[in-house]
C-alpha cells in the first residue's frame, strides 16, 4: 500500500474542521426551516425524512460562496447571438417533431385551448425549448438543489420559498423524492416549473389527485397553459408579427415602453413582412416594436401575448424562439428577413458603455453587460446627441467615441 504524502495528510487535517463547520452550519439552517414548514402544514415526519442526511451541492453554478467570484452567465439567452440561439436548423427539426406531436395529442391540445385559450403550438414550442420534448437530462436531486440555493445562492429568500414548496409537494405525495429531479436551477418536469409554480398552476386532468408534470404530457402542457392564462394570455391573438420598418425609422422607439396601436404603427409606415393579415379586431391592440439584432436581423411588432410569454422566461430571445417555433409548427416558413453575422460585444465593454450612459442620464437600468432593449435605446439617444450614425447598436464606433470622453 502506498503511503499518503505527509503534506496531503496535513492539508486534509486542516480542512476537516472547516468542512465540519460548514456542515454544522447547514444543519442548523435546515433545522431552522421547520417552523415555516410546519406553518405550511408539512408533517414533522416528512420534514425529518427528507432533510435527514441532506447536504449542500457546492458544485452548482450561481452560488454566492465566500472568496469565489461570480461565474459568467450560463443562460443561452444572454450569451448567444440571435442567429445562434434562434437557429433555423434547430427550429426546423423541432417544428417537424412538433407537427407529429400535434397530431398525436390533437384532442388534448384542442381541449386545453378551449379551456385556457392558449394554442397547442405555443405549448408544444415551450415543451421543446424547455426540455427538448422531454429528451433533456434532468438528473439532479431537486430538494438538494433548492436547499443549496436557499442556503448559499444569490437569491436566498426566493429559493427558501421554493425549498419549502418542494417539501410540500413531497408531503402531499405528488411524487417521490427519487423521482423529483430538476435542472441545476431547480426547475422540474417536462415544461420546467419551480415548486411554487407547480403548486399554483398544476392541473390534475385525470382526477387522480396529482398534476403530473414529470411524465404526463397533457398535464405538463396544462400547467403551462394555466400559467399563461393567469398571466393574461389573450385567446385568438398572435404573439407577434414580423415587420419591416420604414427608411429612417427612429430605432430608439424599438423598446417595450413605447406602445402604439397596431393601426397607428401601420400608419407610420411599418409593414407586416411575413404575409400574415392583421384582423380588423386587432388594429386597436397596443404593441411595441423590438429589433433583437438591431439593423442586422428581423424586427417584430409585439402585442400583449408577447409579454405574457416573457412571464415564462424574461429573455426576449426565448420568447422569439418559442413564438417562431410555434409558427413553424403550424406553417413551416422561416423569417422573411434573415440574421446577419454579428459579434457579441465583450461584457466589460458593454458595462463601460452602460456606465457612461448612466452617468450622462440616458440609462437608468442595471449595469449588467448585456445589450438589452433599454440599453440599445439609450445608445440610440447617445448617438443622436453626438451626431453618430443612428442604429442603436453597441458597435466599435460608439465605444471609441465614449472612450475619447465624447
Amino acid at each position: 500500500m502506498k503511503h499518503i504524502p505527509m503534506m496531503l495528510v496535513a492539508a486534509l487535517i486542516a480542512l476537516t474542521p472547516a468542512l465540519a463547520r460548514a456542515d454544522a452550519a447547514f444543519d442548523r439552517w435546515l433545522a431552522a426551516q421547520w417552523p415555516a414548514a410546519q406553518a405550511m402544514g408539512i408533517s414533522r415526519a416528512t420534514f425529518e425524512r427528507e432533510t435527514r442526511g441532506l447536504e449542500p451541492d457546492l458544485s452548482l453554478p450561481d452560488l454566492a460562496l465566500p472568496g469565489k467570484p461570480k461565474a459568467p452567465d450560463r443562460q443561452a439567452e444572454f450569451v448567444q447571438t440571435p442567429a445562434t440561439y434562434v437557429s433555423d436548423k434547430a427550429i426546423g427539426t423541432y417544428a417537424a417533431r412538433g407537427r407529429a406531436l400535434a397530431k398525436q395529442y390533437g384532442p388534448q391540445l384542442a381541449a386545453l385551448e378551449k379551456r385556457f385559450g392558449v394554442p397547442g403550438p405555443i405549448l408544444l414550442a415551450i415543451w421543446a425549448r424547455e426540455t427538448s420534448y422531454g429528451g433533456a437530462k434532468l438528473d439532479r436531486d431537486a430538494l438538494r438543489v433548492l436547499a443549496t440555493q436557499a442556503y448559499v445562492g444569490r437569491r436566498k429568500d426566493e429559493f427558501r420559498a421554493e425549498f419549502l414548496a418542494a417539501l410540500k409537494i413531497l408531503d402531499e405525495g405528488h411524487i417521490s423524492r427519487a423521482q423529483m429531479k430538476s435542472s441545476w436551477a431547480g426547475a422540474m418536469g417536462l415544461t420546467q416549473f419551480l415548486p411554487t409554480g407547480y403548486l399554483e398552476y398544476g392541473v390534475d386532468l385525470d382526477g387522480d389527485g396529482t398534476a403530473n408534470i414529470w411524465t404526463d404530457v397533457p398535464e405538463a402542457l396544462a400547467a403551462t397553459a394555466s400559467l399563461l392564462k393567469e398571466k393574461g394570455w389573450q385567446a385568438g391573438k398572435r404573439w407577434a408579427y414580423e415587420i419591416t420598418v420604414p427608411s429612417g425609422f427612429d430605432c430608439t422607439l424599438a423598446e417595450p415602453e413605447t406602445r402604439l396601436s397596431i393601426g397607428d404603427w401601420l400608419k407610420r409606415g411599418v409593414r407586416i413582412a411575413d404575409g400574415r393579415r392583421v384582423p380588423p379586431s386587432a388594429l386597436k391592440d397596443e404593441a411595441s416594436i423590438i429589433m433583437p439584432a438591431g439593423p442586422f436581423g428581423p424586427a417584430f411588432m409585439t402585442p400583449a401575448n408577447y409579454f405574457v410569454l416573457k412571464s415564462y422566461n424574461f429573455a426576449d430571445l426565448y420568447v422569439l424562439y418559442v413564438g417562431h417555433l410555434a409558427d413553424r409548427i403550424e406553417d413551416d416558413r422561416p423569417f422573411a428577413q434573415g440574421w446577419k453575422d454579428i459579434a457579441l460585444v465583450k461584457t466589460a465593454d458593454l458595462e463601460f458603455m452602460q456606465k457612461v450612459l448612466t452617468h450622462q442620464g440616458y440609462y437608468t437600468d442595471k449595469v449588467d453587460g448585456k445589450a438589452g432593449m433599454k440599453t440599445r435605446a439609450a445608445l440610440g439617444a447617445y448617438q443622436k446627441v453626438n451626431g453618430l450614425a443612428l442604429d442603436c447598436w453597441p458597435d466599435a464606433a460608439v465605444l471609441a467615441h465614449m472612450r475619447k470622453g465624447g
